[in-house]
């Protein structure tokens, strides 16, 4: 708080073990008799968020689900006693193991709800004393939801919160007939350059001006994963280089800091019309003890187009804009003032900085309002704007790099620097190997996840520098799984996320059959090289691919098993390991080196 982006609300993934954009989470019940509250990144986040804010609030939403929830099927609603019973764990898990309280829950991100489901998630919360966590849905649109919960009493009763996505400002009737309150539950998504910052302006205020939304939340929080997958930097801040410790305090990061500075969950927002006469928006909050906060943006068109949905055409000009105080404000004398301007290319950047006071002359006041500008002004004393030192400064991926997964009580439960994109690459201990295979990496989802997207049907983990060209990669390989088991390891992978499907690249694949492939697909269709390979389940191997220019050579144990496979496209990416189905497989003394 009164630092930076000081946010009062943070919402995190319950991970369902499937890509949800930029990779996968990991389940914190992989398997129907498994529980571990230690995966992932999500529980160290909210515990760091908390350290700083303990008043920020905690919003839980799943994107996907592990299979067992299904029982077969692509779909969680089937058997709603199941996955009530998953996700009320999850709540459960956070006050057990982080003493996390969590605030709020969602249904099932950007899909269908289930009326059946949302009243019994109700009622088992309220049976385990959770009646203080309330239900956000359907974070999606804003119908059908709204409409059913005109028509159906019970489900009035047990939403608290309409949640839509990118809803562009606006709202629909029925929203505004359910008397719930609205909220833009996933909105921003817009490359974080001065662009993305004026988008991120204009909706914090017009999600309530044109829409009555009373939270808008940015998806996402930080841009920490490889910039090429997709929707790169499309965060508040850029953080992507955890090998040098560089990152970029984004000009959203400001932007934001000019509402959630100066408000507080609990403020309400005043009742005003917020157009601006010459275009642009503001709106004025109270904390109902006499604090008053007013945010004005004026921001243009061009400059402040998101990702979705599409701008009308607008105008903004120059004005004067006054302000008239009635009531219990009438009688304040002066208003602290912050101010942000985007120059784009007339003229360089301001943000987030204290002005003079203004002063207040029998309830009214006037500014004169330029385009592409933000102001605060507020009764509060306590803005800040930090400063802190240099980041380190940005370094490509190293060139060499190893990881032997020799850690006894590994921070994370994920080796640093992989990015899943299909399939959980786990820390494992390999009790049973009396040699120097005891710490490995292990691909632990064995049935396919149900999906929010379109999830491959391999396993794949990514790393490295996309603009790799000429490297080699060697890892030592366990297949677990008999006669159809298999792995690889690939070069030149140039796709992730919600793509993943389509990933291209070379990959050397060994089959517990014995064969081996060389592919220039992850869905293994383009088959560029096969043959005998002598690899069977439950020995260690050893994996070298050669990628030089237009030519690919692999090695097995150290010695050449195939060559001269050449290779046109693409002609650079990721290096990468994975499996050929959900099958657990394990992963030793990995060491890429790029030339």
């Amino acid at each position: 708080p009164n630092f930076g982006a000081s946010l009062h609300i943070l919402k995190v993934e319950i991970g369902g073990d499937g890509q949800s954009t930029d990779g996968t989470e990991p389940s914190h019940m992989h398997y129907e008799n498994d529980e571990n509250y230690f995966r992932g990144y999500e529980w160290w986040l909210m515990k760091e968020a908390k350290k700083r804010n303990p008043e920020i609030k905690l919003i839980g939403l799943p994107w996907t689900f592990p299979a067992w929830i299904g029982k077969g099927e692509n779909w969680p609603y089937d058997y709603p006693d199941v996955t009530v019973y998953y996700i009320v764990s999850w709540i459960l898990g956070a006050k057990q193991y982080h003493d996390l309280d969590i605030d709020y829950v969602g249904i099932w991100n950007e899909r269908s709800f289930s009326s059946k489901y949302i009243k019994l998630l109700r009622y088992t919360l309220d049976k385990h004393g959770l009646q203080r966590v309330r239900i956000v849905a359907s974070d999606r649109l804003w119908e059908p939801i709204s409409f059913v919960l005109l028509l159906d009493p019970e489900l009035h009763r047990v939403v608290d919160v309409i949640g839509a996505h990118y809803p562009g400002t606006e709202t629909v009737p029925n929203a505004i007939l359910t008397q719930k309150k609205l909220w833009s539950s996933e909105d921003f998504s817009t490359f974080n350059d001065e662009i993305g910052a004026g988008c991120w302006a204009r909706i914090l205020n017009q999600n309530y001006v044109n829409g009555n939304m009373t939270s808008t939340i940015a998806w996402n929080l930080v841009a920490s994963y490889y910039e090429e997958l997709p929707f790169g930097r499309c965060g508040l801040m850029t953080a992507q280089e955890p090998w040098s410790g560089h990152y970029r305090v984004e000009a959203p990061i400001w932007i934001t800091a000019h509402t959630t500075q100066f408000t507080q969950p609990g403020w309400s927002y005043l009742q005003v019309d917020g157009h601006l006469e010459g275009g642009g928006s503001f709106v004025a909050l109270t904390d109902g003890l006499g604090n008053l906060t007013i945010i004005i943006e004026t921001m243009s068109h061009n400059h402040s187009q998101c990702i979705r949905p599409l701008l009308p055409h607008f105008n903004v000009s120059p004005q004067r804009a006054t302000f008239y105080l009635k009531g219990s404000f009438h009688t304040l004398k002066t208003l602290q003032v912050w101010y942000s301007r985007l120059g784009f290319e007339s003229a360089p950047s301001t943000f987030f900085q204290q002005l003079h006071p203004v002063k207040v002359w029998r309830g009214s006041f006037s500014l004169d309002l330029n385009v592409d500008e933000v102001y605060t002004l507020t009764t509060l004393k306590t803005g800040r704007k930090c400063i802190c030192p240099d980041p380190p400064p940005s370094q490509p991926f190293p060139s060499n790099y190893k990881d032997d997964f020799n850690i006894r009580n590994p921070p994370f439960s994920e080796a640093p620097n992989f990015a899943d994109q299909t399939g959980v690459f786990e820390y494992f201990i390999n009790a049973s190997d009396p040699g120097e295979h005891v710490f490995t990496l292990r691909q632990v989802v064995v049935q396919r996840p149900i999906t929010w997207a379109s999830d491959a049907d391999q396993t794949i983990s990514i790393i490295g520098n996309f603009n790799w060209y000429n490297f080699t990669v060697t890892c030592d390989i366990y297949i677990e799984q008999p006669r159809d088991g298999g792995v690889f390891v690939a070069g030149r992978v140039d796709n992730g996320g919600i793509y993943v499907r389509s990933t291209k690249g070379v990959f050397f694949w060994v089959f517990a059959d014995g064969t081996y492939r060389v592919t220039g697909d992850l869905a293994g269709e383009e088959i560029l090289m096969k043959g005998l390979s002598g690899v069977r389940a439950n020995a260690w191997h050893t994996l070298t691919l050669n990628i030089q220019g237009t030519s690919a050579w692999g090695l097995l144990n150290g010695y050449p098993l195939w060559e001269n496979v050449t290779i046109t496209k693409p002609s650079s990416g990721w290096a990468a390991i994975g499996t050929r189905s959900f099958e657990f497989a394990q992963f030793d003394n990995f060491h890429v080196e790029a030339r």
